[in-house]
């Protein structure tokens, strides 16, 4: 049964932990974006896009007819060089705003032979290393499966993937560059027949939530109460595609 669930997700048999390559048994490897870099970033694009923005306002007025042309003439009525020193400032404690919010959003991944931690937005969820089939990349997200083909965790990585996988690997951990089970799931649409009693209200309610930044907890929400039905859940843009867990 092991060798055939490696055959068929690609990948080929990995020693034992403690036995492979990487740092050795019992130590642990961390990895998480560098707060610094997100931060200085965002502030960065903040402070650019404040240096624009007086422009762009007296390139707004010279139109025959514009949009927001009265906020346009209340900045543009402020002398220079305070008018640009002052809109760079707004950007640059804008994009530290935002990079702040970017750094509590990123995820943390802390690696050892015998356990896996993830760790977002002051939450970690922990697995040993026998609850791990194999992790995988799906797009821009991090995928963690069990050995039934159950979903145990799925969250938005910006850590460079193949220092990523080659970590993972170093512990032991089984890698593939998508997932497994990629070809199994459906698109949702509406009375989709095959689901749970219960999923179809369930993807309808998460449907809605994904419309709006403000729901995407309950988005998560929802996509917990349908893996609770033996459910797995995809996103490919705003579409949602849903496959069952084997029994």
């Amino acid at each position: 049964m092991e060798d055939a669930r490696n055959v068929r997700m690609g990948k080929k048999r990995v020693p034992p932990a403690g036995t492979g390559t990487g740092t050795g048994t019992g130590t642990g490897t961390e990895l998480s974006e560098s707060a610094w870099v997100i931060t200085l970033f965002c502030m960065a694009c903040g402070a650019g896009i404040g240096a624009v923005l007086p422009l762009l306002a007296r390139l707004l007025l010279k139109l025959p007819w514009a949009p927001l042309e009265g906020p346009a003439e209340l900045l543009t009525s402020i002398p220079e060089p305070a008018l640009t020193l002052g809109t760079v400032a707004v950007g640059a404690l804008g994009g530290l705003l935002l990079g702040l919010v970017a750094v509590h959003e990123s995820l943390s991944v802390r690696v050892s032979d015998t356990h896996l931690a993830l760790t977002i937005r002051d939450s970690t969820r922990e697995f040993t290393r026998e609850e791990i089939a194999v992790l995988c990349r799906d797009g821009k997200q991090l995928v963690v499966l069990a050995p039934d083909g159950m979903e145990l965790a799925r969250e938005h990585c910006g850590l460079p993937w193949p220092r990523l996988a080659d970590t993972l690997a170093g512990h032991g951990y089984r890698w593939a560059e998508e997932d497994p089970y990629r070809a199994e799931f459906r698109r949702w649409v509406p009375g989709t027949p095959g689901l749970p009693e219960g999923a179809d209200a369930l993807l309808r309610a998460r449907a809605q939530a994904r419309k709006s930044d403000d729901d995407a907890e309950d988005a998560r929400e929802l996509r917990r109460e349908l893996l609770r039905l033996g459910v797995v859940v995809r996103d490919e843009e705003k579409r949602q595609y849903w496959r069952i867990v084997s029994e």
